[in-house]
């Protein structure tokens, strides 16, 4: 079935970069935003939001699409996306002070997921109730495995 491939590919995307920060430890962990603030003064992303996990998600992403039997333009276009999604979630949190690695249910999982999931939609010609399907199925898998990977020591919050 197709969406359980893309939910995988989209949970891949989205995890690659903990996997990297917890492999390449403090190596290669530069900020996206380059430590700059907006005009708020508050960070544009935050330090967890690193040029590591962005590569990572790609770089992981796109052989596992060519696995499934995605082009490569699809693995690196739902990488790319999900990252800005993430991205995306982060500068929101900033705007609202929220920490960084803070907790913001809905936020953390749904552009992660949804900006990959328009993209799929063309590219595939698949339908909302897809779409719908996988971001729903993202979210609790998310929280579900957020804890999971906690347990194991790999993630530094249970979210």
């Amino acid at each position: 079935m197709i969406e359980l491939k893309l939910l995988l590919l989209i949970i891949i995307a989205n995890g690659a970069p903990v996997l990297a920060r917890n492999l390449l430890k403090s190596h290669f962990e530069t900020a996206v935003d380059f430590n700059r603030v907006f005009f708020d003064d508050r960070p544009v992303f935050g330090p967890t939001k690193t040029w590591r996990g962005v590569i990572s998600a790609i770089v992981i992403t796109l052989p596992v699409a060519l696995l499934l039997g995605f082009t490569a333009e699809l693995g690196l276009v739902l990488a790319a996306l999900a990252m800005l999604g993430d991205l995306l979630g982060s500068f929101i949190k900033r705007r609202f002070k929220l920490a960084p690695s803070s907790r913001a249910l809905g936020l953390d999982q749904i552009p992660e997921s949804l900006l990959p999931m328009f993209a799929c939609q063309s590219m595939l010609g698949l339908g909302w109730q897809s779409t719908v399907m996988i971001v729903f199925l993202f979210f609790v898998m998310e929280l579900l495995l957020s804890r999971l990977l906690y347990q194991l020591h790999i993630r530094k919050h249970p979210y």
